[in-house]
């Protein structure tokens, strides 16, 4: 019996130069293709181009902040429904931090900069501000975007559900009860059909829809509202927080619609009853913009006198009032401090005027 011996040495020997002979006929026919469209003088399109930063330091800034990720979401199973399925996926929103402050006022806020961060347009923040009197609180839009972000996940499920169905010959998916999904997904399908016709005869438009849905959703986690600002009021600037420098939009002072327009008379209610502290700010900082801090049912009380007005408002700014309210207490007499205003408030301006 005979035995074969192959020299591997001489066989990789060979290959090698053969591959090498490949790659330089690949590498000079592309050359030559190349040549035909002006390369070398040519490059051609770069792959990737960074901005220099002396030509558009926003540009360079832009490329330097993070991204707002929120996908893949991060596995904390809370019980064995989630540890054996995965985890259900919630909305993750960019958080508001807000804070007070003696010199900028009571309703500041900052959020984390990020690349993605999706803000509303001046005009429509401006009509939901006005028109649906959302000032300050905005719960009732984060229940709206988290009820949509629902909405979209299940909706996702739908299409999953009727796109697995194609697996399954032997089911009838216009039978009860796979015909709702049918008439939920199904409507969607044939209008993407008429800009993605199928491929080889493919049909791509349920992957599709997938991903215009996913977009969708993934979208809502970076959508920030910054009631009662405007989007374009923000502040670009850099904060330590817990001893880092990050990368925030700051949003502070007085914002633009409450010099524009009347502030809510709710909130001023609210500042007059039970927030003394930031109706006396809003005078003392903003007396001089004939801005009307106090509530409505002071409005038959109208002025005319420049002085007089700056008088008052410094007057009650400065707390004058307060002080007799302080004697008061110290006297220990039982009073409340909201009862007094609201008693004397009338008086105090009756006294000015007279």
């Amino acid at each position: 019996m005979k035995f074969v011996t192959l020299n591997t040495s001489t066989f990789d020997t060979n290959f090698g130069n053969v591959r090498d002979e490949f790659y330089k006929f690949i590498t000079l026919s592309f050359k030559k293709m190349a040549g035909l469209f002006g390369y070398p003088e040519n490059p051609g399109m770069p792959i990737a181009y960074r901005f220099r930063k002396d030509a558009d330091p926003r540009a360079e800034f832009l490329d330097s902040l993070p991204f707002h990720d929120t996908w893949p979401p991060i596995e904390r199973p809370e019980n064995l429904f989630s540890a054996l399925f995965g985890t259900r996926l919630e909305l993750e929103n960019v958080k508001r931090h807000v804070y007070e402050s003696d010199i900028e006022g009571f309703y500041n806020f900052y959020i984390l900069n990020y690349k993605n961060l999706i803000y509303l347009p001046d005009s429509v923040s401006r009509f939901i501000q006005i028109q649906l009197h959302v000032s300050y609180d905005i719960k009732g839009l984060e229940a709206i975007q988290g009820g949509l972000f629902f909405f979209l996940i299940l909706y996702g499920s739908i299409v999953m559900a009727r796109t697995n169905l194609f697996w399954y010959i032997s089911v009838n998916p216009y039978k009860f009860p796979s015909n709702f999904l049918v008439a939920a997904v199904d409507w969607a399908e044939d209008f993407l059909q008429g800009f993605f016709p199928a491929i080889l005869g493919v049909n791509i438009t349920s992957s599709i829809l997938l991903g215009i849905v996913g977009i969708l959703a993934d979208n809502l986690n970076h959508l920030v509202f910054t009631m009662p600002y405007l989007p374009s009021e923000g502040e670009e600037t850099e904060l330590l927080i817990n001893g880092e420098t990050k990368q925030v939009v700051l949003y502070h002072y007085l914002p633009k619609l409450w010099y524009e327009c009347p502030i809510p008379n709710e909130l001023r209610e609210y500042w007059f009853n039970e927030r003394n502290d930031i109706l006396i700010f809003m005078l003392n900082a903003y007396y001089d913009l004939r801005i009307k801090f106090t509530p409505d049912r002071f409005q038959e009380i109208i002025i005319d006198d420049d002085a007089t007005i700056k008088m008052l408002e410094q007057a009650y700014a400065k707390a004058e009032i307060l002080s007799v309210y302080d004697f008061l207490i110290s006297k220990d007499i039982n009073i409340n401090i909201n009862q007094f205003i609201q008693i004397h408030f009338i008086d105090l301006i009756n006294h000015f005027l007279s």
